[in-house]
């Protein structure tokens, strides 16, 4: 998945697993970013798969919440 996709999908997990509302998943994500948490990813694609989502959504979840 690309980039983006990769940041949609860690966004639905955070709705989908958490229990939080899409304006507050779409927050805590937009800060990770800010906070260079997904430099990584942008710099090597391959990270950007769905299990690294999961566990990208539950570390962003659990540091922005």
């Amino acid at each position: 998945m690309t980039y983006e996709e990769h940041l949609d999908e860690v966004t639905t997990l955070i709705t989908e697993k958490y229990d939080v509302e899409d304006d507050e998943a779409i927050r805590m994500t937009m800060r990770a970013q800010a906070d260079d948490f997904f430099s990584g990813h942008d710099d090597d694609p391959s990270l950007c798969t769905l299990d690294r989502a999961h566990q990208d959504a539950a570390a962003v979840y659990r540091k922005y919440r």
